[in-house]
């Protein structure tokens, strides 16, 4: 794999579903026929352990990267963050039709400005996520690699030419990355056991810690700069997702959740939600907060625990919050409440 191919990655659906193993199979088909391309296959992203062959493999592509799986991409991408697989977020244009409606609201509005901590340590390189779920045929898929892989192309160019110096070319170095061990196919697509932990969407994160004061199962910790990560993932509780519910900035994601809030849909505005406001908080319960609860006390029963209740770990903000001013998100609640529904 050269740093000058742009290398595409389709990570495969959870158990053998004929209609997704089908459209797998025609994407990865046309994608082998298209030039400047380095096409591989791997077992279900969410699944894949650190000793995993496809994991490692996925370690070890240098340059950019598109990623085709079943999921949103903003959870694919942050996962790949969380192992060790950085790089800036590449925005797609593929637009499934349902979002089209949505396109005059996006505009009413000017985008919030990052507030997150951000990652760290980014190589100059971008990863670009396609969701598997928005179309039923490849042809959409495969226009949009060929878009990214110009758009890759004249980065590098505009890359090479900004390098390029009179001193360079006179001695004559080339600056050579050095070319990964080949994976066999066979040990790519060995089928990890399922796993169930959260991910962190560090551009959404604001390290407030209220996650790891909720989360009783040693899920969460800090690292050696005192940023928030999930430690012991396998300590999570699976089908909990208690801890999305109270992060006040939506930025942890459960991507196999049934509900899109929870799953990594796209988040704006705080005036502009792209997501069900009514499964963001949780259906039949009116709040978040008394959802995450629930759900925490039952893992902990289940634990042969006692349940806490609200007595432990309750978020700051729920009692910081009367005392400033409201946002409208808080008003959407307050409405809630007021139709007492």
């Amino acid at each position: 794999m050269s740093r000058n191919r742009l290398t595409v990655v389709l990570s495969q659906a959870q158990g053998k579903n004929p209609a997704k193993r089908a459209l797998e199979e025609s994407i990865a088909a046309a994608l082998i026929m298209e030039q400047g391309l380095d096409v591989s296959v791997v077992p279900y992203l969410y699944d894949l352990d650190a000793n995993h062959t496809g994991r490692l493999f996925l370690e070890s592509v240098q340059g950019d990267m598109v990623i085709l799986g079943w999921m949103y991409p903003r959870a694919a991408f942050w996962l790949l963050d969380r192992d060790g697989i950085k790089g800036h977020y590449g925005e797609n244009e593929l637009k499934p039709p349902a979002a089209l409606d949505d396109d005059d609201d996006d505009e009413e509005g000017e985008p919030e400005p990052p507030k997150g901590i951000g990652s760290v340590d980014v190589p100059d390189r971008r990863i670009y996520c396609l969701d598997l779920r928005d179309f039923n045929g490849h042809e959409p898929y495969i226009e949009e690699v060929r878009r990214i892989a110009a758009e890759c192309r004249e980065r590098r160019e505009e890359r090479q030419r900004e390098m390029a110096s009179p001193a360079i070319l006179q001695v004559g170095i080339v600056a050579r990355a050095e070319e990964p061990a080949p994976f066999a196919p066979e040990t790519l697509l060995q089928q990890p056991g399922r796993r169930w932990y959260p991910v962190i969407d560090y551009s959404r994160c604001t390290n407030c810690m209220e996650c790891i004061d909720f989360c009783l199962f040693g899920v969460y910790g800090v690292d050696n700069i005192d940023r928030i990560l999930v430690e012991n993932q396998d300590n999570c509780k699976r089908g909990c997702p208690a801890c999305s519910r109270v992060c006040p900035e939506h930025a942890i994601m459960f991507p196999d959740y049934k509900t899109p809030a929870i799953a990594g849909a796209p988040v704006g505005n705080i005036t502009g939600l792209k997501i069900d406001l009514t499964k963001l908080f949780g259906g039949d319960v009116k709040d978040a907060l008394q959802q995450a609860v629930v759900e925490r006390d039952r893992e902990l029963v289940n634990d042969g625990r006692s349940a806490v209740g609200l007595t432990v770990g309750i978020p700051k903000r729920q009692t910081d919050k009367p005392h400033g001013p409201k946002d409208e998100l808080d008003k959407l609640v307050d409405s809630l409440d007021a139709l007492d529904i």
